[in-house]
């Protein structure tokens, strides 16, 4: 119990300390995220400060004069651009600058002497031209007076500049105002000019022109100052990412000592100390428990020892008079033991007998049956010679019946034929003693037959009776067999003594004494005792081994069918892969012959063969290519163009097989010649009747067999544009 107090109290100090881990975890993913945040910001406006300083420092988007006075140390450096000295607000950036666009490029001179100095230099240089702004000029301009324009700004007021530059701004944003829509009204009188402030129109008076708006526009105007502005961020950018790098450092710090502080080492400890007292008990506890057992048990198996010594004195003295009645048994054992031997020996000479008498009788057999064989054979020759007999009968009689008309007819005719007559009635006795004679001999070779079968079932009958008794002698010499294993195992399992023994026994017993059978008795009666009793939960353990044995055979004999079921079942389904296979290659086959052909000449050869025609599944393809006048040993001796129509031909032929609903071709037609080129448009066509083919291509000739062309194009600088043309509305 006090390890349990212990061991809860470590708990809730554990659990409080992973409450503070999990809070300080959040703390610094929240840090991370706005380390990470900051990181962005920071690379942003430094990308986004390089950027804006590359633009200042090379004149990015200014024509080259302006570059080369920006460059002249001299003059260049006080002469600022019209862009630099202006800057406005994000949101009206595009708008200001669509508007400055002409004068832009202006630099922005004190007198009219450094004008002239510039325009000096370019000339000498040959560098173009420049314009500029004479701020001495404007000494003397008054802006228009401000009108009010419903939904527009005059744009003067979202523009900052130095106060040195007011008349000048004023001049070139004069009457210039700046609106959320195009269809804001412009008064009748002035030369108002409205813009609205996407920058995409600029309304005059008397005309409007406007259009779309470039990525890089709005990028031009308050460059410098912007740079001023996005070094201030920069810095303040890195302030703050410096601060959020120590607090998340001080964060990870208390994270480590948190960590560092966990109790968990502790609190396993404990509760290893309090499973091993809670085992210490449960097994002392146990133990008690099985002492008790032990002793209540050893208490009444002491009664039961001292009934069971009780009992077995007892059945001792009634067991000591079987002995006797036992040894007086053992010998008449022996006597029938030596009776049934000398009958076990007669009824093997009278097997031998027997088997004597049944050769005899066998060979016998055989020679009647051989016999019976020949009379057979000499009967069917007796067939075949009374049939012959019987045909010759039937022609003889349809001759007697022919000439007994005949007769009529002589008869009938005249007395004279009376010779004739005489003479075919000779003749037909002739015939009909002849067919007494085939009867004779039938009925003759018939009773030989009768007295063969006759003979052939009396030594039937009497080898069926010798069978009989050779059967009934087997069984009584399996009988006897029998009895003596049984006495010889009962001999073996309940008196321990083997019958070798027993007759050596025999043998020696005729000269021992009453004393030496006395001490033979009480040795067995030792060995008995040694024995011990009887296991009344062997039968129990045999019948749970016994089913454990029936369970495992039953489950073995599972295996072995589920074994021979899943043998066959990939056997079968190996035998279908195989002929799908081998149809399908076929296929393949006389569609890569065809399509070949159909790309080269009737005349060019080609074929797929099996390297290992025994196992489809597992052989390599061979693809033979020959065109006409080549015999290539590989494929690399090709052309490039015979390379490509040879692919080409079995790509369709196993698209055949299984034709797709569209295909997707890049650029295959590259190393084909224009002949090639054609033959590949017309195979394509073919097979555009069933299927849609989009090709990626260069080549004008395939451009031209097509339906429709997308054509890319980029009208500005990181936009690309899709351009379809429909060449079937051209036919």
């Amino acid at each position: 119990e006090k390890k349990d107090a212990e061991f809860e109290g470590l708990r809730a100090k554990e659990a409080d300390l992973k409450t503070r881990i999990e809070q300080t975890q959040k703390t610094i993913e929240v840090i991370r995220e706005e380390l990470s945040t900051t990181n962005r910001k920071l690379d942003a406006r430094q990308n986004e400060y390089n950027l804006t300083k590359s633009l200042v420092d090379n004149l990015e988007g200014f024509p080259e004069a302006i570059k080369f006075l920006k460059k002249q140390s001299k003059w260049g450096k006080n002469a600022p651009l019209l862009s630099d000295i202006l800057t406005c607000p994000e949101e009206y950036r595009v708008t200001i600058e669509n508007y400055l666009e002409p004068v832009m490029n202006y630099y922005i001179v004190d007198t009219e002497a450094q004008a002239f100095e510039a325009i000096n230099l370019l000339s000498d240089a040959a560098k173009g031209k420049a314009h500029f702004f004479i701020l001495d000029s404007f000494q003397n301009f008054k802006p228009a007076a401000s009108q009010i324009i419903k939904d527009a700004i005059p744009s003067t007021q979202v523009v900052e500049f130095e106060p040195k530059y007011r008349k000048l701004v004023q001049y070139i944003l004069d009457n210039v105002y700046i609106s959320s829509n195009h269809h804001t009204d412009l008064p009748e009188e002035g030369d108002a000019i409205l813009i609205t402030q996407n920058g995409k129109v600029i309304r005059r008076q008397y005309s409007i022109s406007g259009g779309s708006v470039g990525l890089f526009e709005g990028k031009r105007i308050g460059r410098a100052k912007n740079l001023e502005k996005l070094s201030t961020e920069i810095k303040q950018l890195s302030a703050k990412l410096e601060e959020v790098k120590q607090n998340l450092a001080d964060s990870q710090s208390d994270l480590e000592q948190l960590k560092s502080s966990s109790h968990q080492e502790t609190l396993e400890a404990v509760r290893q100390e309090a499973k091993l007292l809670n085992e210490e008990y449960i097994s002392v506890k146990t133990k008690k428990e099985q002492y008790y057992d032990l002793l209540s048990t050893n208490t009444s198996r002491k009664e039961d020892i001292q009934e069971r010594i009780v009992v077995l004195q007892e059945e001792l003295e009634e067991i000591r008079p079987l002995t006797e009645d036992g040894q007086s048994q053992l010998t008449t054992i022996e006597e029938d033991y030596k009776q049934a031997s000398t009958e076990l020996s007669t009824y093997n000479e009278l097997l031998s007998e027997k088997s004597n008498t049944f050769n005899q009788e066998n060979i016998l057999f055989h020679q009647q049956e051989n016999k019976a064989g020949s009379i057979a054979q000499e009967i069917s020759f007796k067939q075949t010679t009374f049939e012959s007999s019987k045909e010759r009968i039937e022609k003889n009689s349809a001759e007697l019946k022919k000439t007994d008309d005949e007769v009529k007819q002589l008869v009938s005719k005249a007395e004279t034929n009376d010779e004739d007559l005489v003479a075919m009635y000779d003749e037909k006795e002739s015939i009909e003693k002849g067919v007494n004679e085939a009867e004779k001999e039938y009925y003759a070779g018939r009773g030989v037959i009768d007295e063969a079968e006759k003979s052939e079932r009396d030594i039937q009958r009497l080898r069926e009776n010798a069978d009989a008794l050779l059967m009934e002698l087997q069984n009584q010499i399996t009988e006897s067999k029998l009895q003596f294993n049984s006495v010889q195992e009962r001999l073996s399992v309940e008196f321990n003594i083997k019958v070798e023994d027993l007759e050596q026994t025999a043998e020696d017993q005729s000269d021992l004494d009453e004393e030496a059978l006395k001490e033979r008795v009480e040795k067995h009666k030792n060995r008995l005792e040694s024995m011990g009793p009887i296991n009344p939960m062997a039968m129990e353990a045999f019948e749970e081994i016994k089913e454990r044995y029936d369970f495992i055979i039953k489950e073995k004999d599972d295996l072995i069918t589920a074994k021979e079921s899943l043998l066959s079942t990939i056997g079968e389904i190996d035998e279908v892969a195989k002929t799908t296979f081998i149809e399908a290659f076929e296929n393949i086959k006389a569609n890569f012959i065809k399509v070949f052909r159909s790309l080269f000449t009737d005349e060019d050869d080609c074929d797929l063969s099996l390297s290992n025609p025994d196992d489809p599944l597992e052989s390599s393809i061979d693809i033979i290519a020959k065109p006409k006048g080549k015999r290539p040993l590989s494929i690399n001796q090709l052309s490039g163009g015979e390379k490509t129509l040879t692919a080409t031909s079995l790509l369709f032929a196993i698209y055949l097989l299984k034709p797709a609903p569209f295909c997707i071709f890049d650029e295959v037609d590259a190393p084909l010649d224009d002949a090639n080129i054609d033959k590949f448009n017309n195979i394509i066509k073919t097979f555009s009747t069933d299927s849609q083919f989009i090709i990626v291509t260069h080549n004008k000739r395939t451009m031209a067999s097509t339906d429709i062309i997308y054509g890319i194009t980029m009208v500005e600088q990181g936009v690309s544009r899709v351009v379809p043309v429909d060449l079937r509305e051209l036919v």
